[in-house]
């Protein structure tokens, strides 16, 4: 009975033994080992054997490409705005033992520091630099941590910016200083319009003036070429003369009589002696 019960203990013991002995690793995974407590070495996938009771895996780490969330935050620009960003990395375990013993825990490390980095690179630049330079940024922030995390046994694929956005605050008072850019505009267009228009109106009034001037000049002379004309033919000739003055004058008069101005039009008793006196004292010139 005794030796039956070594049997089944010893036989319980191997299979235990066998047991943390064997070790099969799937694919994309490799497992830190450590002898005594000391690194050892790690497991490649696939099936691999550990000295019992003396190794023993200490951590089971993935190689497959880590994506790693950024959270979002509030950073200042150099110009004093706030912008709200947050990007997303993508990370690789190529030394699980750097992984392990380089950092207490790698992926808090990573999003803290390109936390950090982000921050300080916003905040060398300007709003508008911030929010129309995402690939520079992106290039920049990856330059500058790449080293950092490769003493710990990652390498950084990519990071990709997802949002930088102004703060509600800052999108307010950009909307609000918009408004105002845009009133401005159409005040001066206004301005800039109305003073086409006194322009143009000055230049329609100078031109009427300019023909209106030229018009008189012209009307005056030939008013003169006719008194020249009517005074070489009339000579002593009292009757003609008489009738064409007498003709003028009475047409200035109706002139004068169409005028909103005028109320009282009087001829004169002996319209054909003021005649005569007109035609007296052209004939003495």
């Amino acid at each position: 009975m005794e030796a039956l019960n070594i049997v089944i203990l010893l036989t319980i013991a191997v299979v235990v033994t066998l047991y943390k002995g064997i070790n099969i690793v799937p694919q994309g995974e490799e497992w830190v080992v450590e002898r005594l407590g000391k690194f050892s070495r790690t497991l490649k996938p696939g099936l691999n054997l550990i000295i019992p009771y003396i190794e023993a895996v200490r951590q089971k780490i993935s190689t497959r490409d880590i994506i790693l969330d950024i959270p979002q935050q509030e950073v200042i620009t150099k110009d004093n705005a706030v912008i709200v960003t947050n990007a997303v990395t993508f990370l690789r375990v190529t030394k699980p033992e750097n992984a392990l013993y380089g950092v207490e825990n790698f992926k808090l490390a990573i999003q803290q520091l390109v936390m950090t980095t982000l921050r300080s690179i916003l905040g060398e630049m300007s709003l508008d630099e911030a929010l129309s330079n995402r690939e520079h940024i992106k290039t920049k922030l990856k330059d500058a941590i790449i080293d950092d995390v490769a003493d710990w046994g990652v390498t950084v694929k990519s990071v990709e910016i997802q949002d930088i956005n102004p703060s509600p605050s800052m999108q307010k008072a950009m909307e609000q200083q918009a408004a105002a850019e845009r009133e401005r505009r159409a005040v001066e267009t206004m301005a800039e319009g109305n003073k086409n228009a006194a322009i143009l109106e000055a230049d329609g009034k100078l031109a009427s003036a300019e023909r209106e001037a030229k018009a008189q000049i012209t009307l005056a002379n030939a008013s003169a070429e006719a008194i020249k004309m009517i005074s070489e033919n009339i000579q002593e000739k009292e009757l003609p003369a008489m009738f064409l003055l007498g003709d003028r004058y009475i047409n200035s008069l109706e002139q004068i009589s169409k005028s909103d101005n005028s109320k009282f039009i009087i001829y004169p008793a002996d319209l054909q002696g003021a005649i005569k006196g007109m035609l007296g004292n052209v004939f003495k010139k």
